[in-house]
């Protein structure tokens, strides 16, 4: 309970960071230091402490330690990509972000079998891929972090991360495309597009509908980040969310109807069947 209380704790620093006027390599720089540094903590407690079963230690190395292996992961690649991010000629600009995407694609296609076992939400090889016992087993599928603490590694435990990671980067990267800003946060104005989609109800509405969407595992069977989610739904529906996170936690904080749209929505459309059936 306090390693998960620890990931929780980063994710919220990580979230202030964002939120900060800072630009994207000084956010990414402070947030790779945070993730290393909690790694660490990991690290220390679980050579000192251990795990109390083997349902504890696949518990920590497929949830508890990801956020944080997530993120260093994606800030690193976030930190790499703008630091070689041409400076000049928008050509070579498209071209680069390309070229990173094309090479993502390859990632997935490569380890296509572990991805279905992701998005399947399987866990019959959890033992195998998530516990420390079985360290030698696997090969490393990947030319980056050939070096692997056996102590504080399992096979699939990094591959896990940087799926999600690179799915978070594929994201920001086709932003790129859009937006020449650099900015982390999604501007809707910079969207050139045919569709006149425009969400025009409330932040506090959509943030109901997409934290609904994904604690009900409806899109990629749960293993979409809500972030993700919320990034999808800013750029088809033309709309900036802001802090959805504070958002949400303002409305935890409803004394009454902690769900009014999703109940809206519902009540809206039993309306219209039962008005079509007369």
């Amino acid at each position: 309970m306090k390693l998960k209380l620890q990931s929780d704790n980063l994710i919220l620093k990580l979230k202030e960071l964002e939120n900060d006027s800072l630009d994207i390599i000084s956010i990414s720089n402070k947030a790779i230091i945070l993730c290393r540094n909690l790694l660490t903590s990991y690290k220390k407690h679980i050579i000192k402490n251990g795990f109390e079963s083997i349902q504890d230690e696949i518990e920590f190395f497929k949830n508890t330690k990801q956020p944080t292996l997530i993120n260093l992961i994606y800030y690193s690649e976030v930190r790499s990509f703008e630091i070689q991010f041409p400076k000049v000629n928008k050509d070579a600009q498209k071209k680069y972000v390309k070229k990173k995407i094309t090479k993502l694609n390859r990632f997935f296609l490569y380890n296509m079998d572990f991805g279905q076992y992701i998005k399947s939400n399987n866990s019959h090889f959890d033992k195998q891929y998530y516990t420390r016992e079985y360290f030698d087993n696997f090969p490393i599928t990947s030319s980056k972090f050939y070096l692997q603490d056996p102590e504080f590694s399992t096979p699939r435990c990094m591959l896990l991360g940087k799926f999600k990671a690179y799915n978070l980067f594929i994201i920001y990267l086709q932003n790129r495309l859009i937006d020449k800003n650099k900015s982390l946060n999604f501007d809707p104005n910079a969207i050139n597009s045919d569709m006149s989609l425009q969400w025009t109800s409330s932040k506090t509405a959509l943030t109901e509908l997409i934290y609904a969407l994904h604690h009900s595992r409806s899109i990629n069977n749960g293993n979409a980040d809500i972030k993700e989610i919320a990034i999808m739904f800013q750029k088809i529906l033309h709309f900036d969310i802001g802090d959805f996170y504070k958002t949400f936690s303002e409305i935890k904080s409803r004394k009454i109807s902690r769900t009014k749209f999703l109940d809206d929505l519902a009540s809206g459309l039993l309306s219209h069947m039962n008005n079509s059936e007369e």
